[in-house]
């Protein structure tokens, strides 16, 4: 398996979430789409690379044990300063749908103790999603 860079680990992040629960739903496919799109961390990374990177992960997933697999590739492949964003981005994707299954809070968890996070932190990164996707009640 060959190294990744960074743009590529924070994309298997997002798809390994959003295929935690068996279903990538297209509200999480669109969403990674507009992430890659709109954030900082995806400077320089060319549009037409997102599904064949998408692609490579999933085909990746389909092989047993693969999941610590894909986790040990992510943390070899980002800087400390991207753990945190990498944490950030899982998150999003597990909220996108408006329910977390427990399969994506067990990837999410697997992936915030594979990137050496802080609990505190973990928290503070889930706290301020939560604020983003909260609705109003009627």
């Amino acid at each position: 398996m060959k190294p990744l860079n960074h743009h590529s680990a924070l994309i298997y992040v997002m798809v390994i979430v959003s295929a935690a629960d068996g279903v990538m739903s297209d509200r999480e496919l669109h969403a990674i789409g507009e992430i890659v799109k709109t954030l900082p961390a995806f400077r320089g990374f060319e549009q037409h690379r997102l599904l064949p990177v998408a692609q490579e992960c999933a085909a990746m997933l389909r092989e047993p044990d693969s999941l610590d697999a894909v986790l040990s590739l992510v943390r070899e492949a980002l800087p400390h300063a991207l753990r945190e964003t990498a944490y950030a981005l899982a998150v999003e994707i597990a909220l996108t749908d408006s329910r977390v299954m427990l399969e994506e809070l067990r990837v999410v968890d697997l992936l915030r103790r594979n990137l050496g996070l802080d609990r505190l932190v973990a928290a503070a990164i889930e706290r301020g999603a939560r604020a983003r996707y909260q609705i109003s009640p009627e």
